[in-house]
């Protein structure tokens, strides 16, 4: 499969793209662990089916020291005993909040749960975290940008 626009030959595109990774750059001193933000980019990236940033953040998980267990089971999180309460409630908030137009948006109780394992700063980097991944999410999403060929690191020269 081919995209249906290389991103990287538009300026704009180029530009922009620059922006939503530079904004990221903040969310790593709120001390959200790096295991929690690989895993709410994970699940996003599964239920929007954005294979381009599924084969990124698995990768990049695995680099970081992630076992290929709890990757595999992140689309079953609820089930799964590897999975730590702290990460559940991530990952229930990504959930919710990826999900928007299915429902009510994301539920008192879920964001209570998240309050209880996360501090102002970190509950913050998270909700921009999840929209941070959506976002990129539908960019490849509409431009069809395969996954594949990624390589750990890759996404650094655009920093």
């Amino acid at each position: 499969m081919e995209p249906r626009l290389n991103m990287f030959a538009s300026k704009a595109a180029v530009g922009f793209v620059k922006r939503l990774v530079a904004a990221h750059a903040p969310l790593a001193d709120a001390g959200l662990p790096a295991a929690t933000q690989e895993l709410v980019k994970i699940r996003a990236s599964q239920i929007n089916g954005c294979s381009g940033c599924l084969d990124m953040h698995t990768k990049e998980a695995v680099a970081a020291g992630e076992t290929p267990q709890r990757l595999m089971l992140v689309a079953a999180w609820r089930e799964a005993k590897v999975f730590t309460e702290a990460e559940r409630a991530a990952l229930e908030l990504t959930e919710q909040g990826t999900r928007l137009a299915d429902g009510a948006g994301v539920s008192d109780e879920a964001w209570a749960n998240a309050a209880k394992h996360f501090d102002e700063d970190q509950l913050a980097a998270l909700v921009c975290l999840i929209a941070g991944i959506n976002a990129f999410n539908r960019l490849n999403a509409i431009v069809r940008q395969p996954g594949g060929d990624y390589e750990v690191g890759m996404a650094s020269p655009l920093e």
